[in-house]
């Protein structure tokens, strides 16, 4: 191993750390902010980023990112990745122990199952860490960008969960690992005239529409599924990008292929066991339901009332007090729910 290929193991290894830790930071922010709207991402950025939790994980995420780019430009991107994949065990550790998210028992065993898989995966095909392999094809390149983005993009769009979610957003991000990695290899000759490749207009247009759809996964999913499977999607796919666009050498032989296939089973068998049966609320105004208490409004005022039974606590919670007291007899067992800013006849 040349001392560049440590060198980008390394800052892979903080990648790993950092990453988690500006997850979590995210996940506190985004649930203070309001729900993010994706057809207004402008809006829903800024809203994001008046959290000063959410703005201090972004300034973690960048720093991770950063040292990612290095680890990119100076090791092969599937040995990279296994070093990432391995520290996705990280994630339930500093979950519980420093950011007090609850971790059910079943994510701690499908987070352990994920990096465990992606790591057996990467080391089936980490066969030679004496270069960086950055050279590519480009129309191999621009193929497997142009799936991974659509399926991303589809993904989000067909999505009804968090976890669901945080797989689009991890293939978009994916799709920005890969053009990182092969920007690097443009490094040397262009110099800073990498910033107007036309991969650097890939790199930013996935990185921002997945930061802004993984926003929204951290608010309808909870922490640990959501984090655990955007970054085994985004691994999953940087790893498979080594052989298929950089030419990584693929190993032979009956072991290696049998590892390779126990990989699949893990993340497989960790990807059905990691999202958490407990449902997270879909947004501020959601999570105040309960089967006492729903939220409606008044399509002919445009006013607000608590519904409930029995009816003296939706009198009680009314945030405007009745303008007529006669209407009080509407409480009575029996009688319908009348809206409180009209007199009783």
């Amino acid at each position: 191993m040349s001392l560049s290929v440590g060198l980008g193991l390394l800052l892979a290894a903080g990648t790993a750390f950092g990453s988690v830790a500006g997850f979590l930071y995210k996940f506190r922010g985004a649930r203070e902010a309001p729900a993010v709207e994706l057809r207004r991402p402008l809006r829903s950025t800024i809203e994001l980023f008046r959290s000063p939790l959410y703005a201090l994980g972004i300034l973690i995420a960048l720093g991770s990112w950063g040292l990612h780019v290095g680890a990119l430009a100076l090791a092969p991107i599937s040995i990279v990745q296994s070093v990432i994949a391995g520290g996705l065990v990280l994630l339930t550790v500093v979950a519980n122990g420093l950011f007090g998210v609850p971790v059910t028992r079943r994510e701690w065993i499908g987070v352990a199952l994920t990096a465990t898989g992606l790591a057996f995966l990467a080391a089936t095909l980490g066969g030679d860490a004496r270069s960086a392999h950055s050279h590519y094809d480009p129309a191999v390149l621009a193929e497997f960008l142009v799936v991974l983005c659509a399926a991303g993009l589809l993904v989000t769009v067909m999505a009804k969960r968090g976890t669901t979610l945080g797989v689009g957003a991890g293939l978009l991000w994916a799709a920005s690992d890969t053009s990182i990695k092969a920007l690097s290899s443009h490094l040397h000759a262009l110099g800073a005239g990498v910033l107007v490749h036309p991969l650097a207009f890939v790199i930013l247009v996935a990185s921002l529409v997945g930061l802004l759809v993984s926003a929204r996964s951290l608010q309808l999913g909870e922490a640990v599924p959501v984090i655990a499977l955007t970054s085994a999607a985004a691994n999953l796919c940087t790893i498979a990008a080594g052989p298929i666009v950089f030419g990584e050498p693929m190993p032979s032989g009956g072991g290696a292929i049998a590892v390779r296939v126990l990989a699949f089973v893990l993340v497989i068998t960790a990807a059905a066991l990691t999202p958490a049966t407990r449902w997270a609320a879909t947004s501020h105004s959601r999570s105040m339901r309960s089967p006492s208490r729903r939220w409606s409004s008044s399509s002919l005022t445009g006013r607000r009332a608590w519904r409930s039974t029995p009816r003296i606590v939706a009198w009680s919670l009314r945030p405007t007090p009745p303008t007529c007291w006669s209407s009080i007899r509407s409480m009575e067992p029996g009688r319908p729910w009348r809206d409180w800013s009209r007199p009783a006849s």
